[in-house]
């Protein structure tokens, strides 16, 4: 099993060095191509109009990794492409410092990554780790990285895995021993509540920040955001097509086709 391990948060991020550290232990082989610099919030980017960069570089325990002037989603289509010449069986992406549950995965280059692997015909599993604002310490990722790992491992115990699979991981802070276990989840509702900043530039012109409080969501069971509320690991499975079936029978119903 080869693993390529990216991230949106840059390839010095402390949260893929847990990742890949923690993939070593159940993959043959692990390879890490990541940004160069924080992409987050980016969602779904192809680099189409600019020349794409990669070097090499180390990440903190002294192990080779390569970074990219592209987007999370660059990262895997470089590597699928021929830049890792391996074929890569399996892409895990993160470990993101914040949850990306409910329609955060539109948003997420976490969550993105993850699916251009599908967009190639391999598995992608995204890795986020639910910690609370205002932390005062550093960020524990071992107990996000222990249960990637316990994930991965139960994906490669399977007989097959399926291509176009996309599991969205969102794991509560704290020790692995107080989360509650693994529950498989749908997507929930997240609540944005975004405010525009306006402001004035040394020179008099208007500028614009998103602000606002951070987001929540409503604590449904069943879903990741409920999941992730009552201390469980959420897995939710996800897929790229976005077709609307209930809008398409609703459609249907009244009768779209008959449009002259």
């Amino acid at each position: 099993m080869h693993i390529l391990v990216t991230n949106d948060d840059g390839v010095q991020a402390p949260g893929l060095l847990a990742l890949a550290q923690a993939m070593r232990q159940v993959a043959d082989k692990v390879t890490v191509l990541a940004p160069d610099h924080n992409w987050s919030a980016s969602g779904h980017v192809k680099t189409l109009h600019r020349p794409l960069r990669v070097s090499e570089t180390r990440l903190d325990d002294g192990s080779l990794a390569w970074a990219s002037d592209g987007a999370p989603s660059d990262c895997v289509a470089l590597a699928q492409m021929g830049f890792i010449p391996e074929k890569i069986d399996l892409v895990v992406s993160g470990i993101n410092p914040n949850a990306n549950i409910g329609h955060d995965v539109t948003y997420s280059g976490t969550v993105t990554a993850a699916m251009e692997a599908a967009i190639w015909g391999i598995p992608g599993v995204a890795v986020s780790l639910d910690h609370p604002d205002g932390l005062a310490s550093e960020v524990n990722y071992s107990p996000s990285a222990e249960a990637a790992r316990r994930v991965v491992a139960w994906l490669m115990a399977q007989a097959s895995i399926p291509e176009d699979l996309i599991l969205n991981v969102n794991v509560p802070y704290g020790p692995l021993a107080e989360m509650k276990g693994f529950r498989l989840t749908r997507q929930g509702l997240r609540i944005y509540h975004d405010e525009l900043v306006r402001r004035l530039d040394p020179r008099g012109k208007p500028y614009f920040w998103i602000g606002g409080e951070a987001p929540t969501g409503v604590e449904e069971p069943g879903t990741d955001y409920g999941a992730l509320s009552a201390g469980y690991v959420s897995v939710t499975p996800i897929q790229l097509d976005l077709t609307s079936r209930k809008a398409m029978d609703w459609m249907s119903s009244e009768g779209f086709e008959t449009i002259i």
